[in-house]
């Protein structure tokens, strides 16, 4: 079964392969041969519908798509729908500096990341919305992931993110959660 992703980001492709191949043998995903399009959604399930319709549009296949980011609970859920683009260079470590400099002397650190997974196909669409509730480190630690990894210590651990072995961290994340329960739909399209 060959499924577009609605992304050009390798690491999301290799991750969406390894959180869906147990659950759908044979998947094949392949990323949208389509620019990235404008994400001027206002919500997380906005954008991942943007992306996804983009990617079947442009191939006919059925195409999935997230968008996620990190709501700090201090910064009244900012960076958000922004998470990617929060610092002006757009850069992981950029942005994940930006929210430490946000969060200094803040005591309240309380942070999610939420996934909004979405399919999109000649039958429909669905999106599946998840959150991985944790809170943020005061420094970097770690070498996995991307993104915020580093920061974000998941609720009951007391390492980052970016500390926990690839599988383990798709069995917890937020992106884990929304794509095992979107498998079914997707499987139903094959």
């Amino acid at each position: 079964m060959r499924v577009i992703v609605g992304t050009k980001n390798a690491h999301k492709v290799l991750e969406l392969q390894r959180i869906l191949e147990p659950l759908i043998p044979g998947l094949i995903l392949e990323p949208s041969p389509e620019d990235s399009p404008v994400e001027d959604g206002e919500t997380f399930e906005a954008n991942a519908l943007i992306k996804a319709r983009s990617a079947f549009h442009a191939t006919g296949r059925p195409a999935i798509a997230d968008d996620s980011g990190l709501e700090v609970t201090a910064l009244d859920g900012r960076p958000g729908i922004f998470s990617a683009r929060y610092a002006p260079s757009g850069e992981d470590a950029d942005n994940t500096a930006k929210v430490l400099d946000d969060m200094r002397g803040v005591g309240d650190r309380r942070a999610a990341f939420v996934c909004a997974a979405a399919l999109v196909h000649d039958g429909g669409e669905i999106v599946i919305e998840k959150r991985w509730e944790g809170s943020l480190a005061e420094h970097p630690a770690g070498s996995g992931g991307f993104g915020y990894d580093p920061v974000f210590i998941p609720e009951g651990y007391s390492v980052s993110a970016a500390e926990l072995e690839a599988r383990q961290k798709d069995e917890l994340s937020h992106r884990g959660q929304a794509f095992r329960a979107l498998a079914p739909h997707i499987l139903a399209v094959g």
